[in-house]
């Protein structure tokens, strides 16, 4: 016996990649896997040193919430890159660390999504495509996920304020991405007002994942809190109905220190620690120390943020003429319109031996979309090597989409 609530996820899209492409012989020795976000820079060297000066801690339970440092950290952070007041952010208050953002976004909708919502089954917006947890984590908290179109004709972010005023009503949480994954779209500041708007209009919880947000091509993204703290205007709680979630794993190349936090409304933050009191794994205290150490350096970031600028040039310099390429705002993704997904997936594979991820694997079925699903005709590319390695992959890539010679 298992949780319905399983039986109603799709398959991983890694899970049914592998079903896709391993039944299929590339025609070339040297593979390349362009189809997964982890970043292949390394971490600056300091990170180890901090974790080996800190190993004397290894025996310690590690607080739930982070300690003062890594709060303190985080809260910096926060005020330097987005440009909030000082002391707005209160690191005891508006801060719990996490275990990486994966962890944070599914736990939260536990915590944040009651049993009932104006008398109805709650639900729980979230963009289509999507990132994988966010279905994860509506179904396992009993509510309805609202699969909201991000189109192009919408510039690749859903609009939430569009929905029936009956869904808004029962709305308990709507998550929001930007720069988005897999589109690298940008939400400016009065998109964001306008979603903290509505988000007090019907009270539920606006989650802003901003995993993205020091990866951009041009100006700076903005933060759910920065739309939060300047509608505040009656010097209450400043980010009211809003959290934003962050992580080490893009900015900083870190994917494996699993490393993350959670900011803003202090009434909905206690709920939420008091829920991972229970369930959440605690960041070992070595890896809270490497990690307040990174979000105090900005340095490491913007050389990362150069190098993604980079690969994001070398594609506009590949993809140049082609219909279907759009260049992204922000993030490392390329979301490529190949006609279909699938079958060039399987293309790329067999005669060019590059990995990449079908569209659809990524998107719900929508019967009002194009061949049923909205992201049949995309392909996600992840820019995550070296420019030398990325070049060459984009370059095989265009010379198939071109027709290249079949094997």
């Amino acid at each position: 016996m298992t949780n319905p609530a399983l039986d109603r996820l799709p398959g991983s899209a890694f899970v049914r990649l592998r079903a896709l492409l391993d039944p299929l012989a590339p025609a070339v020795e040297n593979t390349l896997a362009m189809s997964i976000g982890e970043p292949q820079l390394p971490p600056p060297p300091w990170v180890a040193e901090i974790v080996a000066a800190n190993a004397h801690l290894w025996n310690r339970y590690p607080p739930n919430d982070g300690t003062p440092e890594l709060r303190a950290a985080c809260a910096a952070w926060l005020t330097r890159r987005f440009g909030l007041p000082a002391g707005c952010v209160d690191p005891a208050r508006h801060v719990l660390s996490a275990a990486g953002s994966r962890e944070a976004l599914f736990l939260f909708a536990l915590a944040a999504v009651p049993q009932e919502k104006n008398g109805r089954r709650p639900a729980v917006l979230m963009p289509n495509p999507y990132y994988q947890v966010y279905r994860a984590a509506a179904e396992m908290s009993g509510a309805e996920p609202v699969l909201v179109p991000a189109s192009k004709e919408g510039g690749f972010l859903p609009d939430y304020a569009a929905l029936p005023e009956d869904v808004l009503e029962r709305a308990a949480l709507a998550i929001f991405c930007s720069p988005s994954n897999p589109e690298g779209a940008v939400a400016d500041l009065d998109r964001l007002t306008g979603l903290v708007r509505l988000a007090r209009r019907h009270d539920f919880v606006l989650a802003c994942d901003e995993c993205y947000s020091d990866l951009y091509f041009g100006e700076a993204p903005p933060s759910g809190l920065n739309a939060a703290h300047a509608l505040d205007a009656d010097g209450g709680e400043p980010f009211a109905n809003v959290v934003v979630f962050h992580s080490l794993s893009k900015r900083s190349s870190a994917p494996g220190l699993r490393s993350g936090f959670v900011a803003g409304d202090a009434r909905i933050l206690r709920a939420f620690l008091k829920l991972r009191s229970y369930a959440a794994v605690a960041m070992p205290l070595p890896i809270q120390a490497a990690s307040a150490a990174l979000w105090g350096d900005d340095a490491h970031a913007a050389a990362n943020r150069a190098h993604y600028a980079r690969l994001v040039a070398a594609a506009d310099r590949i993809f140049a003429g082609y219909p279907g390429y759009l260049r992204p705002q922000g993030g490392f993704f390329l979301w490529l319109d190949v006609g279909d997904g699938e079958a060039a997936a399987k293309r790329f594979w067999q005669e060019g031996g590059i990995r990449v991820v079908p569209g659809r694997y990524l998107t719900a079925d929508d019967p009002r979309a194009p061949n049923g699903n909205a992201g049949h005709a995309f392909v996600r590319i992840a820019l995550v090597h070296d420019e030398e390695t990325v070049t060459r992959g984009l370059s095989t890539l265009r010379a198939l989409l071109d027709g290249g010679p079949r094997r």
